[in-house]
């Protein structure tokens, strides 16, 4: 009781509940006042500034470097070999689409319109990633 006297002199000697919860929200007030922590008390954050890729994590240049230019394996080193039968297979799914689209252009316009698609097309040998050309494996 000593410790939940208020600041104000009571003519009773009776306390209320209310008095009691409001010394019990100054004294909570206080506490968590004295308790906000200093800053080498803060848990620390994760540093934004590691890179991290497949696994490894880098804390310099020299090792961000070295991460990146690991190659992967399914990297293709001589996609131009494969750039014919891939166009006739591109070719003969999509000329039908093509025509069916457009039934009346020439077979040279369809063949035009065919090349430009696959000039964007992901199937396109070229538009996959590749390795450079003096790369060794």
């Amino acid at each position: 009781m000593s410790s939940l006297k208020s600041s104000k002199p009571l003519s009773q000697s009776k306390v209320t509940r209310a008095d009691i919860a409001a010394q019990l929200e100054k004294l909570k007030a206080e506490e968590t006042a004295e308790k906000e922590l200093l800053h080498d008390e803060k848990p620390l954050e994760e540093n934004v500034n590691r890179l991290r890729f497949e696994g490894e994590e880098a804390r310099n240049i020299e090792e961000a470097i070295s991460i990146l230019s690991i190659k992967s394996p399914n990297v293709d080193q001589h996609p131009e070999r494969r750039m014919k039968a891939a166009f006739q297979a591109y070719e003969s799914v999509n000329l039908p689409r093509l025509k069916a689209e457009n039934p009346n252009l020439r077979l040279s316009q369809l063949k035009q319109m065919l090349k430009k698609d696959w000039m964007k097309s992901p199937e396109n040998p070229f538009n996959q990633q590749t390795a450079p050309y003096n790369s060794k494996s």
